[in-house]
């Protein structure tokens, strides 16, 4: 019983630790953002609490730069990557997890190799073909939103995990839909897409933190500050000669507050039972 005890209060000690490592960095934003003027927030040692809290600093964002402007454009771009990831995702992985063809192990292990190459390697070839295509926001906001966007409408991790979802759904539902005369797409829209919606809400929530994050792709591509998203946004804060950190920092808690709020949207999605995947009747 006392081992047990130890065991479980090491347990919990540790998580706790390790919750307040990581948040640390989250909560030293915020001491950094709700400090005034005359605090130093570079003095050391360091000073953890305000000595006189102020919320000027998120006021004074608004004002310094266009931030619902860089919010909508990063709406944009966010809400349609999620929606191509979750379409061009689950169509890639439904002949992959469910159709008999050759080389089909093959292409899925090409496809999956890919997660190891990272972006900055093939970004040059990226860009010029974006360059090209005529999608950057000299042609237009309409182009400029397409080449934020179409680089990563999908990825070889979002095939992996919808193709994993597809393989634990019993092949007697589809079986059963085949043979009442559904067809192959009816059975990918109406049967596998609603039972592999945990899968679809985790992808989407990945994707939707890593597009609105983004800031090496955005920074290289626009040039017009209409389509400026928030990561870029803020980093305007920062000018050649000097950088208001508490601005920067208070922008940057506003930036967060969409991804919390989708992750608790989305969260429920995460402790579906089982029984999603099992066969009724």
């Amino acid at each position: 019983m006392i081992r047990k005890f130890i065991d479980g209060f090491t347990s919990h000690l540790f998580l706790i630790f390790m919750s307040v490592v990581s948040l640390f960095p989250f909560l030293w934003l915020i001491s950094t953002a709700l400090k005034g003027d005359s605090e130093n927030i570079f003095q050391y040692p360091p000073v953890f609490i305000p000595q006189n809290i102020t919320f000027k600093n998120f006021s004074g964002v608004w004002h310094q730069i266009p931030f619902l402007v860089y919010f909508f454009n990063s709406f944009i771009v966010a809400a349609f990557t999620v929606i191509l990831n979750l379409i061009f995702s689950s169509l890639a992985a439904y002949p992959l997890a469910r159709m008999n063809f050759k080389g089909k192990n093959f292409i899925f292990a090409l496809v999956l190799s890919t997660i190891m190459i990272p972006f900055q390697a093939i970004m040059l070839p990226v860009y010029l073909i974006v360059l090209k295509l005529h999608l950057v926001d000299s042609y237009g906001l309409t182009l400029g939103y397409l080449g934020l966007i179409l680089p990563f409408a999908v990825n070889a991790f979002g095939i992996f995990l919808m193709r994993q979802a597809f393989l634990i759904i019993p092949k007697e539902m589809e079986e059963a839909a085949f043979i009442d005369g559904c067809s192959i797409f009816n059975i990918w829209r109406k049967i596998l897409l609603p039972m592999s919606a945990p899968t679809l809400a985790v992808l989407a929530i990945f994707t939707f933190i890593g597009s609105w994050g983004e800031f090496l792709w955005p920074s290289i591509v626009l040039t017009n500050k209409a389509l400026y998203t928030l990561p870029v946004g803020v980093n305007d804060l920062q000018g050649m000669f000097s950088a208001n950190w508490r601005y920067i920092a208070a922008g940057s808690i506003i930036s967060i507050i969409p991804i919390i709020i989708f992750f608790i949207t989305m969260q429920r999605y995460f402790v579906s039972g089982q029984s999603d995947g099992a066969v009724k009747g």
